[in-house]
């Protein structure tokens, strides 16, 4: 009699129990093979590849305003005249508008006048008294040439003393009068400039394109003035310059020590995400500054060319190249770990993990170049995978670059 035969004639109970053992038995040797097969490491691997790494800090900030000058007035009245539009080229000195001064405005802007005046007079006595000087200068000279110096009289005669003392004299006040004109004729311009500010005209203080002018006949000005009652500008327009916009950026701390002028960039504002830029850095404040504990420097590049839809306070993100390396081998960052003090990539041979000590060249955010120690081709691990039943769990030890900050690479693998 056959042992299933057996077992069909046993009770119901019997039956059940005798299943559940083999199942039981079952279970446990399946689960023995597959942790035995499960326990075996699993490599996550990349081939090493020749290339170019291109080494970059990546840095934020905005578009400056320094192709912009501001078209102000400190007048106040009724707008009687625009002379031009938006988008209008004008001349350093043209007319932008003209006012119908109130009675405040009016104050100021006689006031103004009568203070260029003023200036004005000074500036004119003061060259009168330069010519006049001047005359006496050359008098006394001559007076010294044709007498003292004519006789050859000795340096130590009175004679000579006081005709060269007076000569020196007349000379000097000449030159402390030269110093008077120049501050007199700086003071009439500054009135001048003041006066302007408070003139029923407007003028465009450079040469260049007008943006942002709302003004039309009919708009008022009020007075504006500060805290201490001075008379304060007020905007009313922009003049835009053909010179190509600059991006001020933050670098960090940790960074700043690339950075180099001429260094070359490329940048991508906010509002164009489909465009990118080129520039270089023209400057960099290495003084810098501290906001809540946060020390940065800032950066100024400047676009390799003009574009006119690119406006003051755009959001801007500029990449800055600091380092290229040509023709070199490239790994994945994750795959250069540190072991017992060295640089090391972990190599699969034959399905064994080597560690080849490395020199690194440089780094960025996903690849990393080597100079030796890995050739093209080599398949390295970039993480290790062990799973124990169910459990699943990555061995792969941390990137000697895991804690960089701020910089950014990009490849051009050949």
């Amino acid at each position: 009699m056959g042992i299933f035969s057996k077992f069909t004639k046993l009770p119901l109970k019997p039956k059940l129990i005798i299943i559940l053992v083999i199942a039981a038995a079952g279970w446990f040797a399946y689960s023995k093979f597959s942790q035995s097969q499960n326990s075996q490491p699993q490599y996550q691997t990349s081939v090493a590849e020749t290339g170019v790494l291109v080494e970059a800090i990546s840095a934020s900030g905005q578009v400056s305003a320094a192709n912009n000058a501001s078209v102000s007035t400190q007048a106040s009245g009724v707008v009687k005249k625009v002379f031009v539009q938006n988008g209008q080229a004008v001349k350093a000195g043209d007319k932008i508008a003209e006012l119908e001064l109130d009675l405040d405005g009016k104050y100021r802007s006689t006031q103004a006048w009568s203070s260029y005046q003023s200036a004005k007079n000074n500036f004119e006595s003061a060259k009168a008294t330069l010519l006049s000087l001047n005359s006496s200068m050359w008098s006394a000279n001559q007076k010294f040439i044709n007498d003292a110096v004519a006789r050859n009289l000795t340096v130590d005669n009175p004679a000579y003393i006081m005709q060269s003392s007076d000569w020196l004299s007349a000379e000097a006040k000449y030159q402390i009068q030269q110093a008077a004109v120049s501050q007199a004729q700086n003071s009439a311009s500054s009135a001048w400039l003041n006066y302007q500010q408070s003139s029923p005209i407007v003028y465009s203080p450079i040469s260049g394109t007008v943006t942002g002018l709302s003004l039309q006949p009919g708009t008022v000005l009020t007075a504006q003035s500060s805290t201490s009652g001075s008379a304060t500008s007020q905007k009313i327009a922009s003049v835009k310059t053909n010179a190509p916009a600059q991006i001020q950026v933050n670098i960090t701390e940790m960074d700043i020590s690339k950075i180099k002028i001429g260094a070359k960039a490329t940048l991508t504002l906010d509002a164009f995400v489909d465009k990118t830029y080129t520039g270089k850095v023209i400057s960099v404040d290495t003084i810098g500054s501290v906001n809540s504990g946060v020390t940065s420097y800032p950066a100024v590049i400047g676009l390799d060319t003009e574009d006119p839809q690119i406006l003051p306070n755009m959001a801007a993100t500029a990449n800055i190249i600091v380092n290229v390396y040509p023709e070199s081998v490239l790994v994945p960052s994750s795959a250069v770990i540190t072991s017992n003090g060295e640089t090391v990539v972990r190599l699969l041979k034959n399905n064994k993990v080597e560690l080849s000590p490395v020199e690194v060249l440089g780094t960025g955010d996903s690849q990393t170049a080597i100079s030796s120690g890995v050739s093209a081709g080599d398949v390295v691990v970039t993480s290790v995978i062990t799973s124990t039943n169910s459990t699943r769990s990555s061995q792969g030890s941390t990137s000697v670059f895991g804690g960089m900050s701020g910089g950014r690479g990009f490849v051009i693998s050949r």
